[in-house]
């Protein structure tokens, strides 16, 4: 049988722009697996630690990040979050997806990452919201935020969104079940890269 390499999924894009949803769907559809981020930030009603995030105190996210532990990190509204490197390559290795929801700075480092395994699975995609107006009613719709909040999220969405050219694929967003069919098309045509497969030995 020919064997293929996992591939390593890094999509970004502002809040409100249904990047979360999209990562989720893939992972539960069991097309690959959610990367879970450790995050310094206090668990949202709902959230369970080691199903949404590994929950760190700030001395022990300080501490695997000096200990090299993370294939990427960044500050996200005053909060840390990470990607453990080790949990990623384990997963490419035995030939399994991984996606990863992260933003702009932690996306721009899996880009740089020196190590060829990361480099070789690494595919890109960043999800444009529709227009701005949109955005902004996403994200009031959720009725979760200030005022204050709110705008201080739009300012973050509009600087992320100047930034969709460093990737190498943009998904304009309409409807969820269009994005879904379109991220999958593009996570199919990916898995058939000859880079990808090794042929079976003789």
């Amino acid at each position: 049988m020919f064997a293929r390499t996992g591939m390593l999924l890094v999509v970004s894009g502002p809040s409100g722009s249904g990047k979360t949803t999209l990562c989720r769907r893939l992972a539960d559809a069991g097309e690959a697996r959610y990367s879970i981020s450790c995050t310094t930030r206090l668990p949202r009603p709902g959230e369970v630690d080691g199903t949404d995030y590994h929950f760190l105190s700030q001395g022990e996210f300080a501490r695997r990040q000096q200990a090299g532990e993370f294939l990427e990190h960044a500050v996200v509204h005053g909060n840390c979050y990470g990607s453990l490197r080790s949990e990623v390559l384990s997963d490419l290795h035995s030939g399994m997806d991984v996606v990863m929801d992260i933003d702009i700075q932690g996306a721009k480092q899996v880009r740089n990452c020196a190590d060829p395994d990361i480099r070789r699975a690494a595919v890109e995609l960043f999800v444009m919201p529709p227009s701005e107006a949109e955005l902004r009613a996403r994200l009031s719709g959720r009725g979760t935020e200030s005022a204050e909040s709110l705008a201080l999220r739009m300012a973050n969405a509009l600087d992320e969104m100047r930034h969709w050219t460093d990737y190498t694929y943009v998904l304009l967003s309409s409807t969820r079940e269009a994005d879904y069919a379109r991220f999958l098309a593009l996570v199919t045509a990916e898995r058939m890269k000859v880079s990808r497969i090794s042929p079976p030995a003789c």
